[in-house]
Parts: structure tokens; C-alpha cells; sequence
């Protein structure tokens, strides 16, 4: 009996034992430790006028033209060089005119005789009406007369035409500026024989300048004319001026995919000079709900409309809802809620759900 009781008593002294250990260890197991945080790339989204929305361009006229003769010949006189000042009517080269003298010279020499033989076939007919009335000549002879002289004075107006259009062919081996402007480019040197149409001087209007940028196709296609623009020079960028964008090509370039804008300067400083280098930023660049480029890994599209990743200050990542509105090469233009400072994922992206804490790599952010 003593025995039986002392088994007893052992057995229930271990079931108390153990009681407390299996509930400890189950405890343990349910509040385990949370997972690491998971390594991810990411970048931050830059602010208005940062280097991820400014180009480089240059300062180009609006107005130029390539000014070459109308008529074949060869240079005698070339009045300018490249950067001179040229006015209205002003000469800038000549032909040698000997060929087309000589040419208004003839032409003078056949409307003297024109005019000559028109004065006398005048005369015949006046004399002719006369002897018609009088009954001493036949009417065939005064008709004969009459024509005569009509074709005469057609002649006359046939030889007036050519002598004038001589005239102008003689006044075309002067090349004489259309506008006021800035001389840009020479193409041609004296003693060159021109054909028609070939350049010869290149003159530019310093009035009206633009800047010229390609600008990458996904960070043109929310571009329109009249969104606005700042330009700074690359060389002191504390010199800037306002502009509006004026023409954009409609489609890409085939091999650099951009596009060429066309930005019309506001009342620009001296210093913006033809030819200078610039950087242009687009003023709506950065700000809430504009278009921002991204990588294309950083598009979440699974289970739901199309979102990125937006890591807070403790390290959570949150999603933003997006919409693609352009695409290039490894890139995708967004709109969204997104603001300049926002730190996006741009990989690992897949594998996270909103409320996952993240480790950022060093490095990694942009």
C-alpha cells in the first residue's frame, strides 16, 4: 500500500512538472521571432529642377535663312564673314554680271527695233486710210497695213517683256540680305561657280531665339505646346529666363528615341548668346500628381489595378496606385500620388505586400 501510494504520488508530481513546460513551449512557438527585414532597391523620386527632369540644349534663332543666287554664275565679291552684322537690302556677295549685261543689252537693242518697225508700220497704215478713204487704194492693202502694224506693236510688248526680265536676271548676280540678322554660316568662297539655289550665306534673326533640346520619348509624351519651361546657362545657371515650349516633334527619333522641342525664349539676356548651351527643366517637373519616370521593375500589377511601393520612415512599405502612361527602353512614365522625397521600390517588388517591414541596401537608393 505504501508503495502504491508513493507511485501515486511521483505520477502526479510529474504531470505537474510537465504541465507548465508545455504550455511554455507552446507560448513560445505562437509568439516566435518577427521575420528580418527583406533587403530591396530603391530610389527617390527627385524634386523639381533636379538632373532627372533638366536637359542640355542650345540657343538657336527661330528665323534664319540660306540665302544663294537665282542665277548660274560664278563669285566675284563675298561682302561678310561668319558673325558679322548685316542690314535689310544690305549686299553680302555678287556674281559676276557680264554674261547677263550683255544679255539686257541685246534685249535693249531688240526693243529699238521693235519700237522702229512699229513706227513705221504706223505710218504705212495711216497712209494707207488715207488713200482708202479717198477711193485710190483697195481695201486689201489697207487691212495688209493695218495687221502689219498690229504685230509690230506686239513686237514692241514681247521685247519690253524680255528686256525686263533681263533687267531683273542682271539684278539677281547681287545677293542682297532679306532681313536684318547675324551672319551664321559661308558656303560658298569667291572664284566658286554657284548653281541656282545653292547656299552661299547663312543669316540668322538674334531677335526671336529658342532653345533647342531631345528630350527622351517617355518624358515627352505629356509634353504640349505651351507647357513651361526654365533655361539656365551651363556655364553660371544663376543666368535664367522663362520659356514656352512651341513645337515638339510628333514622333521619336528612330535611333536616339527622343524628341525635338522647340522652346521659345522670353525676353533672354545678352549672354544667351546663338550657339550657347543650356539646360532646360520643365517647371511642372516634380510636383504633386505630374508624370515621374521610373524602372520598370518597380510596377506591381498582380491581384489588382497597376501600384508601387512606397517605403515610410519606419521602414513599412505602402501602395500607391499608378497609371502607365507612357513606356521606354527598361522605363515607364507614371501618373499617381507620387511626390518628390517619396523613396520607391524598384526591386523586389513581387515578393512584398503593403505593411512588410524593408531593409534598404546602402547603395541602393537613387
Amino acid at each position: 500500500m505504501i508503495s502504491g501510494t508513493s507511485g501515486t504520488r511521483r505520477c502526479a508530481l510529474a504531470l505537474a512538472i510537465a504541465a507548465p513546460l508545455a504550455l511554455t513551449a507552446c507560448g513560445e512557438a505562437k509568439d516566435g521571432p518577427a521575420p528580418p527585414p527583406r533587403p530591396v532597391l530603391t530610389m527617390v523620386i527627385p524634386g523639381a529642377g533636379s538632373d532627372g527632369f533638366a536637359f542640355a540644349g542650345t540657343v538657336e534663332p527661330r528665323y534664319r535663312a540660306d540665302l544663294s543666287f537665282r542665277v548660274f554664275g560664278r563669285i566675284v565679291a563675298r561682302d561678310v564673314e561668319v558673325g558679322d552684322v548685316v542690314r535689310k537690302g544690305q549686299r553680302v556677295a555678287a556674281l559676276d554680271p557680264t554674261a547677263l549685261e550683255l544679255a539686257a543689252r541685246a534685249q535693249r537693242a531688240a526693243l529699238a527695233n521693235a519700237q522702229a518697225t512699229l513706227t513705221n508700220a504706223s505710218a504705212v497704215e495711216e497712209r494707207q486710210r488715207e488713200l482708202r478713204d479717198r477711193k485710190v487704194t483697195a481695201q486689201a492693202i489697207f487691212e495688209a497695213a493695218e495687221q502689219a502694224r498690229i504685230s509690230a506693236q506686239a513686237e514692241v510688248t514681247r521685247t519690253t517683256s524680255n528686256l525686263t526680265k533681263a533687267e531683273e536676271q542682271l539684278s539677281y548676280a547681287e545677293l542682297r540680305s532679306d532681313f536684318d540678322g547675324i551672319v551664321t554660316a559661308i558656303g560658298a568662297e569667291v572664284g566658286q561657280v554657284v548653281s541656282v539655289g545653292q547656299p552661299v550665306i547663312t543669316v540668322a534673326r538674334p531677335d526671336v531665339r529658342e532653345a533647342v533640346v531631345d528630350i527622351p520619348e517617355a518624358s515627352s509624351i505629356s509634353l504640349a505646346p505651351g507647357a513651361a519651361f526654365e533655361v539656365a546657362l551651363q556655364l553660371d545657371e544663376r543666368i535664367r529666363t522663362a520659356g514656352v515650349l512651341r513645337e515638339i516633334a510628333p514622333e521619336a527619333d528612330s535611333v536616339t528615341r527622343s524628341r525635338r522641342a522647340r522652346i521659345t525664349l522670353s525676353d533672354p539676356p545678352e549672354t544667351f548668346r546663338l550657339g550657347t548651351t543650356v539646360t532646360v527643366r520643365n517647371k511642372s517637373a516634380g510636383e504633386g500628381s505630374s508624370n515621374v519616370r521610373l524602372p520598370a521593375s518597380a510596377l506591381v500589377d498582380r491581384d489588382g489595378p497597376t501600384r508601387v511601393l512606397i517605403v515610410d520612415g519606419t521602414g513599412s512599405v505602402s501602395a500607391v496606385p499608378v497609371k502607365v502612361v507612357g513606356h521606354s527602353d527598361g522605363s515607364v512614365l507614371v501618373a499617381g500620388a507620387l511626390t518628390p522625397g517619396m523613396r520607391v521600390v524598384t526591386a523586389g517588388t513581387n515578393s512584398l505586400n503593403p505593411g512588410e517591414r524593408v531593409r534598404i541596401d546602402e547603395g541602393a537608393g537613387r
